[in-house]
């Protein structure tokens, strides 16, 4: 048993404490506040306070002991690596004469609980916290799963003081997840829709479509129910059911007969999960529409979301997603850039930082989407591969969560995603 003695105790350094020795490290522990009943062979001193007792000693930040919210003062430095000799890590929250040269319980608080997004920021285009603003984006480590590397860093540094202390960590792990937000390009839009389309571009591919000539450009659902064979990873498809179609929220309606026997064949053979709309973001009964929808049409409890356009605030949206009774949401990530938002590759529970309270809700961050490699980076599906395999690779080297998000029209064969296809079926390849 590790025993953690801290002056005092909090939820927030409870929940780190669960994440990083419960979840990641797989070590029985308890915190302790009192000095005098300290025994055991493996004891970390998490105080100013110097011990007699052979114990690791990190100094806190204050951060976790802290009940509110405000600016932090955060000053980037790199330590030497515990593993790789002539290697320096990127770290914050020095923590001098300690055992360990940061203090890993704040910092890794500080991101995992998304800590900057509750603090005053700048919009993006589209309302959302902007990767710019972010310490990660800034300090050029929002490529790396930086919280993943510490616990390595962290466990050896351990085993240099606790010599038999076990450890039991996750295995590398791999979701492939799509969004299908627009099921068909032309096919079951209604005609009105369809007229509209021919009235700004007369397309001689849809109405060969429409005439039954040729496929929907967006129809890669065979193609991709074929890559999953024999595939070592789950599966788990989000479908956008907005009853009402906007601005942002273009999919085929769900009243559509095909589009029910699409969702329904679907969660038939894998898992699937809401894409809640838009518009559902701002009105609770909107969002819990769209999930009873979605539990009709595929006759399925739905637990997982992801948001569409990845368009979330906190608190607000993981309160409603929890309201709704949703479990599992797979947002974290950016809609603009790719990368580990949390800093981390593997899920984890939310931290409501308002509340200051550990959530039933778990989150599943993803570091890749075709959508950001392709309309905000600019990228081919040549140079799309190659980063797609770093993410893959950096998620395996420390045997995290790695989640990618593809969407159908990507998948299909619509000419302005020439080559995205097969680029996808070598990687799928390689997990086979």
């Amino acid at each position: 048993m590790l025993i953690i003695y801290s002056e005092h105790t909090s939820p927030r350094l409870e929940y780190i404490c669960n994440v990083l020795f419960k979840e990641q490290l797989g070590i029985d522990y308890s915190i302790s506040n009192n000095a005098d009943s300290l025994d055991g062979n493996f004891i970390i001193n998490y105080s100013t306070q110097r011990s007699s007792i052979n114990a690791f000693q990190i100094i806190p930040h204050g951060l976790l002991f802290e009940k509110n919210i405000q600016e932090q003062e955060i000053d980037v430095f790199r330590f030497k690596s515990f593993i790789k000799e002539n290697k320096k890590i990127i770290s914050f929250f020095e923590s001098p004469s300690s055992n360990f040269p940061f203090d890993i319980f704040s910092a890794s608080f500080y991101l995992l609980s998304r800590y900057e997004e509750y603090l005053p920021y700048e919009k993006d285009s589209y309302g959302r916290f902007s990767h710019k603003q972010s310490l990660a984006y800034q300090n050029d480590f929002l490529e790396m799963p930086l919280v993943n590397i510490w616990i390595q860093e962290f466990k050896k540094a351990l085993s240099l003081q606790f010599e038999n202390l076990k450890y039991n960590q996750p295995e590398f792990k791999t979701i492939l997840s799509y969004d299908i937000d627009i099921a068909w390009s032309y096919k079951n839009k209604g005609l009105l829709r369809n007229i509209g389309g021919f009235l700004k571009n007369f397309d001689v591919e849809r109405l060969k479509v429409m005439l039954g000539l040729k496929k929907d450009p967006f129809d890669a659902y065979e193609f991709m129910d074929n890559l999953h064979k024999n595939v070592n990873a789950e599966i788990i498809y989000f479908f956008l059911v907005a009853q009402s179609i906007s601005k942002y929220d273009k999919n085929i309606s769900p009243e559509k007969l095909q589009m029910k026997e699409l969702v329904h064949s679907t969660s038939s053979k894998y898992k699937v999960g809401l894409h809640p709309s838009w518009k559902s973001n701002n009105y609770q009964t909107i969002l819990n529409n769209e999930k009873q929808a979605l539990e009709n049409i595929s006759g399925k409890n739905i637990f997982d979301s992801r948001q569409h356009y990845i368009q979330f605030r906190l608190p607000e949206t993981y309160e409603h997603l929890i309201n709704a009774g949703i479990q599992n949401d797979y947002s974290m990530g950016y809609g603009s850039i790719n990368g580990f938002r949390a800093s981390f590759a593997g899920s984890f529970y939310w931290y409501h930082l308002k509340a200051e309270q550990t959530t039933s809700l778990r989150l599943f961050p993803f570091c890749f989407m075709d959508a950001n490699s392709f309309y905000e980076q600019y990228q081919d599906a040549k140079n799309t591969s190659i980063e797609l395999m770093h993410y893959k690779t950096e998620c395996q080297k420390v045997n995290g969560l790695f989640i990618s998000i593809f969407h159908n029209n990507f998948l299909g064969t619509d000419k302005q995603f020439a080559g995205w296809a097969a680029m996808y079926a070598e990687f799928i390849s390689q997990l086979r």
